[in-house]
C-alpha cells in the first residue's frame, strides 16, 4: 500500500518541508500522520479527508445530513463511542457501519467485533460533525453518566437520587465522575454561548435547558441521569457554598470557574420544587468589553445617550423587563464615563460584572443594606458619578432624585413596558412630579433582538423589498441567528414632556407628545434593523408585540 505522505506529495497538498515536519511530529509524540496533520493544522480537514478516504478505501459521508439509524446507537454504550470518538450510523442484520475521522485507527472496529459480536464497516466523516452527533444521541456526558452508573449498586439503595445522608451526599458530590459530569454541563454551554442553565427536576426525569440569545433550547441528556440528580444538585450547592442538607428553602450563591484562558463567574440559584430542587446558573464571563459603540444602538440614539452622559448632573434611566439588557447598556455607559478623574460608585444586586476603577457595592436586604441605605451612605463618599441597579420603591427614587439635585449624575433602570411609562411609575412610587420633571434627562426602552447568523445569511425577497433571513446552519443551530443587539426608544424630558409630567399627565398623553417630537419607537427602530439586513421582521413582531 503506498504511502499517505507519497500521495499528499503526489497531490502537491504539502510541500516536501511540511511533510517532513509532520512526519517529525508524529514520531515525536507517537501519532499516525494523519492525526497529526488534522489536529495540528497542517491541512484543512476539508482538503484532508478525500485524500484519506482514497488512501483507505473509504466512503466520505456527511454525518449532518445522514438519517442516523436509532438502533445503531443503542447497540453501542456511550462510553465506547466517546472514548473511540466514533459514530455508529446503521446496523443492517449483523453489519453496523460507524463513523470515523482517524481511518488509521482499527481500535474501534476491533473492540466492537471482539465484544459485540457486529461486522464493523467504517465510513470516513469529519470530526466535528461525529462529535456532535456523540453529544445530540448519547447526551452530553452520557459516557459520565454511564461509568458512575455501572460503578453504583441502585438496586441496593446505593444511589444518589434517593440519598439523604450528609456525608454521603457530599462524598456522591465529590466523586471525580460527578465533577466531571458537572463541568462538562458547564462547558458545553459556554461554549454554546449560553447566559443560563436551567436544572429541572420532573415527574419522570430530568429536563436541562440553556438560554442561547434568550431563547430556551433543551439540552439532550442521557435519560438515566435522573438518578444522579441530587448528586449534581449537591455538587453546585458545594461549588457555589451553599447548605447542602437545607432542600426547603431557597438558596442563592456563586462560583468561579476557568474554561480555557477566560474565567466565569457563576451565579447559582437553587429554588425547592413539587419533584426535587430546582437550579437556574447564570452565566457571566469575569472579564467583558463594553463599547456602547457595540450595542447596536442607532447613530441617533447613541448621540443622544452620548449628549445626557455629558451632563455633570441629573438621571438617566434605561427600563425595559427582565433580560433586556439594561445591565449591560449601564455597564457600558460606565465604561465610556470611568476616567481617574472621576469617582464612581454603583450599588447593584448583584454585582454582575467587576469594573476597574469603579466603588461596586451588593446589597444584602437580609442585614439591612438596602439600595436606599447603601445609596444614603455612598453619598457620603463625595462621588461624582452613581449607578443604582434598580429603582424598587419611593425611599430609593427619593434618595436617587436628590442625589442628582445635589450635583450628581445618576444612571439607573426601572421595570417598565415602554419609555413613555416611565415617568408615570415613577409618579405611582408616590414621587412628587416636580423632582421627577426637574431631574430626569432621558427614559430609554430597549429589548434585545437575535441578529441574523452572519454564516448563513441569505436574501429573502419580501415583495419589491429586499429582506434577509438565516437559512440555518451548525454555527446557528439551525435558528438562522446568532448573537444580540440592542433596539430602543427613547423620551426626552423636552419642556413640553416637563409640562405634561406636571400635570401628571397618563403614558398615552406623554407618548403622543414624544410622537409628535419626533419620537422613534422600538418598532420603527427595529423595523430599520430589518431594513439594513440586520436582523428579521419576525423577530421584532416576536420582542415588540406590534
Amino acid at each position: 500500500m503506498r504511502r499517505l505522505e507519497d500521495r499528499l506529495r503526489e497531490k502537491d497538498i504539502l510541500s516536501e518541508e511540511l511533510i517532513n515536519t509532520a512526519l517529525k511530529k508524529a514520531a515525536e509524540t507517537h501519532r499516525h500522520l494523519a492525526v497529526v496533520l488534522l489536529e495540528d493544522g497542517f491541512v484543512p480537514e476539508g482538503i484532508l479527508l478525500p485524500v484519506l478516504a482514497e488512501h483507505h478505501g473509504l466512503r466520505l459521508v456527511s454525518i449532518e445530513s445522514y438519517k442516523i439509524d436509532a438502533s445503531a446507537v443503542k447497540a453501542i454504550p456511550a462510553k465506547i463511542a466517546v472514548h473511540y470518538k466514533i459514530m455508529p450510523l446503521k446496523l443492517e442484520d449483523d453489519t453496523l457501519t460507524i463513523g470515523v475521522y482517524n481511518p488509521a485507527d482499527l481500535s474501534p472496529s476491533e473492540d466492537i467485533e471482539a465484544n459485540f459480536g457486529f461486522r464493523v464497516e467504517r465510513v470516513l466523516a469529519p470530526k466535528r460533525e461525529i462529535m456532535e452527533a456523540l453529544r445530540k444521541y448519547y447526551g452530553v456526558g452520557a459516557e459520565t453518566v454511564e461509568r458512575i452508573l455501572a460503578d453504583t449498586d441502585l438496586s441496593l439503595g446505593g444511589g444518589y437520587l434517593y440519598k439523604d445522608e450528609t456525608q454521603d451526599l457530599e462524598k456522591a458530590a465529590d466523586d471525580a465522575s460527578v465533577i466531571k459530569l458537572v463541568n462538562q454541563l458547564v462547558q458545553e454551554a459556554i461554549q454554546d454561548n449560553a447566559t443560563d442553565i436551567h436544572f429541572e427536576a420532573l415527574r419522570d426525569g430530568v429536563s436541562i435547558r440553556r438560554r442561547i440569545d434568550g431563547i430556551l433550547f433543551e439540552t439532550s441528556v442521557p435519560r438515566n441521569i435522573r438518578l444522579l440528580y441530587q448528586a449534581i444538585v449537591t455538587r453546585l450547592k458545594l461549588m457555589a457554598g451553599l447548605d447542602i442538607v437545607e432542600r426547603r428553602l431557597p438558596q442563592d450563591g456563586k462560583a468561579r470557574v476557568k474554561i480555557g484562558n477566560r474565567e466565569y463567574d457563576l451565579r447559582i440559584s437553587i429554588v425547592p420544587a413539587i419533584h426535587g430542587e430546582d437550579v437556574v446558573i447564570r452565566i457571566l464571563p469575569a472579564a467583558m468589553l463594553f463599547d456602547l459603540g457595540q450595542l447596536g444602538f442607532s447613530e441617533t440614539h447613541l448621540k443622544a445617550l452620548e449628549k445626557y452622559l455629558s451632563k455633570p448632573y441629573g438621571i438617566i434611566f434605561i427600563t425595559g423587563p427582565t433580560g433586556s439588557g439594561k445591565s449591560t447598556t449601564l455597564y457600558a455607559c460606565l465604561n465610556k464615563l470611568n476616567s481617574r478623574e472621576k469617582k464612581i460608585i454603583t450599588i447593584e444586586d448583584p454585582v454582575e460584572y467587576e469594573l476597574r476603577g469603579l466603588i461596586q457595592t451588593q446589597i444584602n436586604p437580609s442585614i439591612g443594606l438596602t439600595f436606599a441605605r447603601a445609596l444614603r451612605s455612598m453619598l457620603r463618599h463625595d462621588p461624582d458619578i452613581m449607578m443604582v441597579g434598580e429603582v424598587r420603591d419611593k425611599e430609593t427614587a427619593e434618595i436617587a432624585i436628590q442625589t442628582a439635585m445635589t450635583g450628581h449624575l445618576v444612571l439607573s433602570t426601572l421595570h417598565t413596558n415602554d419609555a413613555a411609562s416611565a415617568a408615570v411609575r415613577l409618579m405611582d412610587m408616590g414621587i412628587d412630579p416636580y423632582l421627577i420633571a426637574s431631574t430626569v434627562h432621558v427614559f430609554i426602552a430597549q429589548r434585545l433582538v437575535r441578529s441574523i447568523c452572519s454564516n448563513c445569511k441569505e436574501k429573502a425577497y419580501h415583495g419589491n423589498s429586499v429582506r434577509y433571513r438565516g437559512r440555518g446552519c451548525r454555527m446557528c443551530r439551525n435558528t438562522g441567528y446568532s448573537g444580540r443587539v440592542a433596539i430602543c426608544e427613547r423620551v426626552e424630558v423636552t419642556d413640553d414632556v416637563r409640562e405634561l409630567i406636571l400635570k401628571r399627565a397618563t403614558a398615552a398623553e406623554i407618548r403622543r407628545a414624544a410622537d409628535a417630537a419626533g419620537l422613534e419607537t422600538l418598532a420603527a427602530d427595529g423595523f430599520q434593523k430589518v431594513e439594513a439586513g440586520i436582523t428579521t421582521e419576525e423577530e421584532i413582531l416576536r420582542v415588540t408585540f406590534v
